[in-house]
């Protein structure tokens, strides 16, 4: 699979999302998407970034956008995460890597010393039409809902 950049259209991947729904991500065109990928489910930073996500989600919708937050963790692992938390959008359930590999997030890092392959924390901002417009690598939480929705806003304005 070929490395989805910036101005280009991404791949049309199948997603099982919370409340088992399965749909593509060609299903979300006509809106701006927001698709973060976190290292895993109810972990402090991811939980985190989906409370800062959840609490700014009237500012995204003001601009049209869907949020959807992405793991390798199974589906009922994702859905508690979702009920506990309330948020108020879906989780992507990625355990066969899929959509993470297409996005290239998969990456060896360092946890307590030992070498071990996860999620490196990533957001990507694809338009209505489906074409990637910005991306997100080594994310740190803080301040994070606030640059991705500056830049949404920004491509909101040359659309």
């Amino acid at each position: 699979m070929t490395q989805i950049a910036i101005g280009q259209p991404v791949p049309d991947i199948e997603l099982h999302l919370t409340g088992d729904e399965h749909k593509r991500l060609s299903d979300f065109r006509g809106k701006p998407l927001v698709l973060y990928f976190y290292p895993k489910a109810s972990t402090p930073g991811c939980t985190q970034e989906g409370l800062d996500f959840k609490a700014t989600i009237g500012r995204y919708r003001r601009q049209s956008a869907v949020i959807l937050g992405a793991s390798r963790d199974k589906l009922q692992a994702q859905e508690k995460f979702k009920a506990k938390q309330e948020f108020p959008f879906q989780l992507v359930a990625d355990p066969e890597e899929t959509l993470c590999n297409a996005f290239d997030v998969i990456k060896m890092k360092n946890m307590y010393g030992k070498q071990v392959r996860g999620i490196e924390r990533s957001t990507f901002l694809i338009d209505a039409e489906g074409v990637l417009r910005a991306e997100w690598r080594k994310v740190k939480v803080k301040g994070h809902v606030d640059e991705v929705l500056a830049e949404l806003k920004a491509i909101s304005k040359t659309a």
